[in-house]
């Protein structure tokens, strides 16, 4: 299960790119550099200084680096496809478009239009290339298409960050229900104190929080460095 939290640390990332952003390209390479570190500790861990048998943790940098080595090649795939040098199919086997094409269209076998596709759709897409009699190129297909966009672990790390930030909000609000101040949980009736918060300060914090934030109810409406 994946951490629902990022530190400080895990969040500068300006040494895994050249530009404001990271390319797929960069990443693959990046995964590679980390695959041969796992590798390289495994090997160290061998022949330790200090006389300890550590079999099952070389096994585990072992297995650990032959996953990344997946998520690698798949990444340097992807990154030959989005450079524009496998052709892809025009259409999904269902006959549904993608990319700038799907815009205005209603489908339900993809969760709606996929303008943006996901790295297995493409792959899909390069397969069936193959065999197509007409192709396209990912970047002919996405023209247009990327400004404001962001990945769906972007959006949900933001949703949390929103959650937290009104969770730190609402202990802000004095609340009109049932006085309680600064610091102060709500409490109920009978003075004891609760976890939720009523309805009214519960809405004043996140309307203060969507202002600062650029939030239209819990969906962001900016997304920083489009």
């Amino acid at each position: 299960m994946a951490d629902t939290y990022e530190t400080d640390s895990e969040k500068n990332t300006t040494d895994l790119m050249a530009g404001k952003k990271i390319t797929v390209d960069e990443l693959a390479v990046e995964l590679s550099a980390i695959e041969l570190r796992l590798r390289q500790a495994a090997f160290a861990a061998e022949v330790p200084e200090t006389p300890v048998e550590l079999a099952d943790t070389i096994s585990n940098l072992r297995s650990y680096a032959s996953s990344i080595r997946s998520s690698s090649d798949q990444l340097r795939f992807l990154a030959r496809i989005v450079a524009g040098d496998v052709p892809l199919a025009m259409t999904f086997p269902t006959g549904d478009v993608w990319g700038a094409a799907a815009r205005g269209t209603d489908r339900v076998d993809f969760g709606g239009p996929a303008i943006v596709p996901t790295q297995w759709q493409l792959q899909r897409l390069a397969e069936d290339g193959k065999r197509a009699t007409e192709t396209i190129t990912y970047p002919e297909a996405m023209a247009g298409v990327g400004l404001g966009w962001e990945s769906k672990a972007a959006t949900a790390r933001r949703r949390r960050e929103r959650d937290a930030a009104v969770a730190a909000e609402v202990l802000q609000t004095r609340c009109a229900k049932c006085g309680a101040g600064d610091g102060e949980q709500c409490r109920t009736a009978k003075g004891w104190a609760a976890d939720q918060a009523h309805v009214g300060r519960q809405r004043e914090a996140e309307a203060t929080v969507d202002a600062r934030l650029g939030y239209l109810g819990d969906n962001p409406v900016d997304v920083p460095n489009a």
